[in-house]
């Protein structure tokens, strides 16, 4: 990455694709379940219900304890698409520390036995200084292909493992 690329901070959308060996179902039961993100994601290692919320659906609120390198912090999300068994959609609540609003969405698709899954995030429009911080403070987030790619190949392994009924916990 070159000094311009730091320079204009984490990047405001992002696209990322694999193709899994499960079944569209198994894929589903893994990112439906938000309370599971900590068994696939490199950066989130905890998930909360808020609000009496015990599952995915439109409005449900949750909140995401994430870390990278020393830092820790954690977000308010809702969800604001669900659509079983393609896609689930999450919005990062803006606060006063944290002005963004980031829509993540998880999308499965069907291939033969398998399925593609693809994930996108989209940022509003922060403070361009936030961006900048973040890419500062949270280097790991001005370049995300590889550890998004896995995070999606580590759904796939842990859906093929429900399947045969191993247990996956990280």
């Amino acid at each position: 990455m070159t000094g311009i690329e730091a320079n204009r901070g984490v990047p405001p959308a992002y696209r990322t694709e694999v193709m899994v060996d499960a079944s569209v179902e198994a894929v589903w039961r893994v990112v439906a379940d938000v309370t599971r993100t900590s068994e696939w994601s490199h950066e989130c290692h905890r998930v909360t219900w808020l609000r009496g919320a015990t599952a995915a659906a439109p409005g449900a609120r949750f909140r995401g304890h994430n870390r990278s390198g020393r830092l820790r912090w954690s977000r308010v999300c809702e969800i604001v698409a669900l659509e079983a068994p393609c896609l689930i959609s999450w919005r990062t609540i803006a606060t006063p520390l944290f002005p963004d609003s980031t829509v993540w969405s998880i999308a499965l698709e069907p291939v033969g036995t398998g399925t593609r899954v693809v994930q996108t995030y989209r940022t509003g429009d922060p403070p361009r200084w936030f961006s900048w911080i973040v890419g500062k403070l949270v280097p790991a987030h001005l370049d995300r292909k590889g550890a998004l790619a896995d995070d999606l190949r580590r759904i796939g392994t842990i859906a093929a493992c429900d399947r045969h009924g191993t247990v996956t916990r990280r």
